[in-house]
């Protein structure tokens, strides 16, 4: 079998890149893709309305290498996701932040695991933490060494066993079929499609190999806690009628009162206030105290 025969025949993996206001990242991003060792990849990129110059970075890049590029007005990324998704033609699908960095062998790797493995809904692996100018950071601040671990939807709900990183996510286009895409009301994409596929029957393999660069910037959505506390919420009560969905829920909001105690205030009362007495637990007595008793930190 000659190389484009054996190439043709491997499966088609389809990586979308939706772009916004990346202009510093996006080349790295995409060129990370374009020099993986797996070469069957047909890579979507739209840039989703930038107002930097993501647009002039992207079409030079297109002009070298041939891959489909799209500017669009901003749609959001889950609506970019699924309008992406409907013109792939690839088996498998990998989202891919445009400000984060894949290593060479990431799409070989997760191919060759997921094959006859149809119960496996979504592939991921480990990643590493860079800063804004792509420096990593301290070995203790790593997650690069999480073992293997697979996670049906209980795991991922009451939170069992560690997340798959969203930078390493390879989902299969049939279990993605299946629940329907992305929501569009909902904008924190990774938890939501993680949840819907184990909820629909799918495992989640989480492999230990670093498969790439997660970057830490000013703009991160993470860093948004009014943000993240309202997506998470609003996910979790697509499960309500799970027996742990109160535990959930309230073990959630104790985690984000400790986190933002001593950083957003006025935000912390109002998460207490959503927390019953009864449900109090280690976290919310912590929060309690760096309320109360520690200097207010810069977020």
């Amino acid at each position: 079998m000659n190389e484009v025969n054996a190439v043709s025949a491997q499966p088609l993996v389809t990586v979308i890149i939706a772009s916004y206001n990346h202009g510093p990242y996006i080349e790295e991003s995409i060129l990370s893709v374009i020099n993986q060792s797996y070469r069957n990849i047909e890579l979507l990129v739209i840039d989703d309305g930038s107002k930097d110059d993501s647009v002039e970075r992207i079409s030079a890049l297109q002009a070298q290498y041939g891959f489909d590029f799209r500017a669009q007005q901003n749609q959001g990324l889950t609506n970019t996701l699924n309008g992406a998704i409907a013109r792939a033609n690839g088996s498998l699908i990998v989202p891919f932040g445009s400000d984060d960095v894949m290593y060479p062998d990431r799409i070989a790797i997760q191919v060759a695991h997921m094959d006859g493995k149809p119960e496996v809904g979504i592939c991921a692996g480990n990643i590493e933490l860079m800063d804004a100018n792509g420096n990593l950071y301290p070995e203790k601040r790593q997650r690069r060494d999480v073992p293997f671990r697979r996670l049906d939807f209980d795991d991922m709900f009451l939170e069992r066993k560690p997340y798959p990183p969203a930078p390493t996510l390879m989902i299969r286009r049939e279990a993605l079929d299946k629940v329907g895409g992305f929501d569009p009301t909902i904008r924190l994409e990774d938890l939501y499609i993680e949840l819907k596929v184990t909820h629909a029957g799918y495992f989640i393999d989480g492999l230990s190999v670093v498969m790439a660069r997660y970057r830490k910037h000013a703009t991160n959505s993470y860093k948004n806690n009014r943000f993240m506390t309202e997506s998470i919420l609003q996910i979790y009560a697509l499960f309500s009628d799970h027996p742990l969905y109160d535990f959930v829920r309230y073990r959630f909001l104790s985690s984000m009162f400790l986190k933002v105690s001593n950083r957003d205030r006025p935000f912390a009362r109002e998460l207490l206030a959503q927390i019953p007495f009864k449900a109090w637990n280690k976290k919310t007595w912590r929060g309690l105290a760096r309320m109360f008793f520690s200097p207010l930190e810069k977020s």
